[in-house]
């Protein structure tokens, strides 16, 4: 989800309006999603090297996920989604921490639709402690290197309950993955559009998908 911050430039605002501009495209996005019959969608939020912004505008990011969480949580609830959280978010703060875990909890038998978002996230990092389990399980003997095939790693990534990503978009015109589900995306369809975040909308999405209906998708055959 990148342009939030280009669109407030664009109109000589701050970057925290962007941001805010950027959760209600959040917002519309999940509902619209939702209405689809998407069965499952993953939002890129936060990535682990987002840290490396400005304190502050770190800080309003934080601001706008508190809010995001208790403003909407209900509306998971009543429209069936189910929240789930990819990435290290438990280095968060407590209190968003504890906000998440509740949430998640409260919509665990949701089942119309799970929305899952990256939240610290960064897919090297996934595949680096996928890694690092399967590597605690040849260990303790519960299997032999020699028998680690790719359900063993695609079982040890945070998406391990999510089904095959069909579909990544990029959005802002930027034609790179940026450590995004890059085990997941291995055979996905890419769409890319210049379309700033904030103003990414239904038309915007039906445009994603009538891109990805046209396609023919092989996964390597001919």
């Amino acid at each position: 989800m990148d342009g939030n911050g280009r669109w407030a430039k664009r109109r000589h605002l701050p970057r925290a309006l962007g941001h805010k501009k950027g959760v209600e495209a959040v917002r519309n996005i999940v509902r619209v999603a939702g209405e689809m019959g998407i069965e499952a969608m993953t939002l890129y939020a936060f990535s682990s090297e987002n840290w490396n912004r400005p304190q502050e505008e770190v800080s309003d990011l934080m601001g706008l996920l508190r809010q995001y969480i208790q403003s909407d949580i209900e509306e998971f609830v009543e429209n069936g989604v189910r929240l789930k959280v990819i990435g290290n978010y438990k280095a968060l703060d407590p209190d968003i921490v504890a906000m998440i875990d509740n949430a998640i909890a409260k919509t665990a038998a949701n089942s119309k639709m799970t929305l899952a978002v990256a939240l610290n996230y960064g897919a090297q990092d996934e595949m680096l402690r996928a890694v690092q389990h399967i590597a605690g399980s040849v260990a303790a003997g519960d299997v032999k290197p020699e028998a680690i095939n790719i359900d063993h790693i695609s079982g040890a990534l945070d998406t391990s309950d999510l089904p095959p990503l069909d579909l990544l978009i990029r959005t802002s015109g930027e034609l790179r993955l940026s450590n995004f589900l890059l085990w997941q995306a291995a055979y996905s369809e890419l769409y890319f559009t210049d379309t700033l975040w904030p103003d990414f909308d239904r038309s915007e999405l039906e445009k994603a998908l009538q891109s990805f209906g046209h396609r023919e998708r092989r996964f390597g055959g001919r």
